[in-house]
């Protein structure tokens, strides 16, 4: 007896979370009539309602008026405006996209450009650094460039130097011109013997109008520039092929970059470079490439590329560290690109967001080229005009419903 009561007690119980199940269910999507929902009557104007959607973005529809479980009318979808029939379009209402920030981006033609970055160093331009030196003996009477850092003008004394060697060319190249019985050519031999020993051409031109030989001559600077090296002390004697100066033009200076291997294949000469300095903060220098070295670093696996540029205010100065950027893979024409923030990549694949307009989006395999800077050269998948997200993540995190329609795009497990 007392068992049948147990059991009878057990039936009660299980049929009354049965009907509490149900109602609870029945309340979370009761159908709501007509003329209780917010909705247009199925003819609005003359048009025809063809069923209703959830106002949240959820796949679901209804064929009449109801509420989701927060109360919410359903949206009615009018003929001629429904959605393609797209399983990979996904929908979402404006407060969502509102909420979520969505931002997408027109496809648009541009002028892509590549730039690879690298470190490197402030050189002297080697081309602009002069030696002075004699071709005759001689001791140093006067010096007027008297230390280091001092700066030049072409044509300016840097030195007297006094020269019996030279006193003696001198006089004869006089005698051989006064002369009237001189054999024929000996002048102009006594002439070449002069520039042989490079005797400034100032002093030549004062012996050729009459002037008179004379055993010191002024050493003229040959160059624009500064004095970089100067071993020439008052008094020391000079013998041929002494350096007495080294000169140096800053008009111009050289950034020597090492460059990653990996970078090399898109750099050419005449390519834009721009060189930023950390003592020069908000300043950018603008250079050419002149020239890619034929060596690459065994340790470092870089390879040296000279920059050539500008330097009218010697702002920049030899040793100095430099970041340089290279502007290199500039398209021959504006193509179609995506910015990078767009573009979803499984690391098999890439996909982006189309934005299809009325809170629709859809995923869609692009194939892209290599990116340039913050953008992707489009060459397949996407049109230009056509609007793409450019904050896609976000909605691989917060919207379920999109990695289902992402799923389209995974290779099958065959594959």
């Amino acid at each position: 007896m007392r068992a049948r009561t147990l059991l009878f007690a057990a039936t009660i119980a299980l049929a009354g979370i049965g009907a509490g199940a149900a109602g609870a269910y029945f309340a979370m999507n009761r159908q709501v009539p007509a003329s209780d929902a917010a909705t247009p009557p199925p003819e609005a104007g003359g048009r025809k309602i063809l069923y209703y959607r959830n106002p949240m973005g959820a796949p679901d529809t209804s064929p009449v008026p109801k509420q989701d479980s927060m109360g919410m009318d359903y949206l009615p979808v009018y003929e001629g405006e429904e959605p393609p029939d797209d399983s990979g379009t996904v929908t979402l209402s404006p407060q969502r996209i509102q909420r979520l920030g969505v931002r997408s981006e027109m496809v648009e033609r541009r002028m892509l450009t590549r730039p690879v970055r690298a470190t490197g160093t402030v050189q002297f331009d080697e081309r602009r650094q002069t030696i002075v030196a004699l071709l005759f003996e001689g001791w140093i009477e006067r010096l007027v460039a008297s230390a280091t850092g001092d700066k030049v003008r072409r044509g300016e004394a840097l030195a007297t130097i006094y020269s019996p060697a030279l006193l003696l060319a001198e006089q004869e190249y006089v005698l051989t011109r006064k002369s009237t019985s001189t054999v024929a050519g000996l002048e102009a031999v006594a002439l070449q013997r002069l520039r042989v020993l490079r005797v400034p051409e100032p002093e030549v031109e004062r012996l050729r109008r009459g002037g008179e030989p004379r055993s010191m001559v002024d050493i003229p600077a040959p160059a624009d520039g500064v004095v970089l090296e100067k071993p020439a002390i008052l008094g020391m004697r000079v013998t041929p092929g002494d350096m007495l100066f080294k000169l140096v033009d800053l008009a111009s200076v050289w950034v020597i970059a090492d460059v990653p291997e990996t970078g090399l294949a898109d750099i050419r000469v005449g390519q834009a470079a721009s060189i930023a300095t950390a003592a020069y903060p908000d300043a950018s220098f603008t250079g050419t490439v002149g020239y890619i070295y034929p060596a690459v670093a065994r340790e470092t696996r870089t390879v040296r590329v000279r920059i050539e540029l500008p330097n009218p205010e010697e702002r920049l100065k030899a040793d100095m560290l430099a970041r340089v950027e290279i502007m290199t893979g500039e398209s021959a024409a504006a193509v179609p690109a995506v910015p990078e923030s767009a573009v979803i990549d499984s690391g098999t694949r890439r996909v982006v967001l189309v934005d299809k307009g009325e809170g629709r989006f859809e995923p869609r395999a692009v194939k892209l080229g290599r990116r340039a800077g913050a953008y992707y050269p489009v060459v397949e998948g996407v049109a230009e005009g056509e609007r793409v997200v450019v904050s896609a993540t976000f909605l691989i995190d917060s919207e379920s419903n999109l990695r289902a329609a992402l799923k389209s795009f995974t290779p099958p497990k065959s594959e």
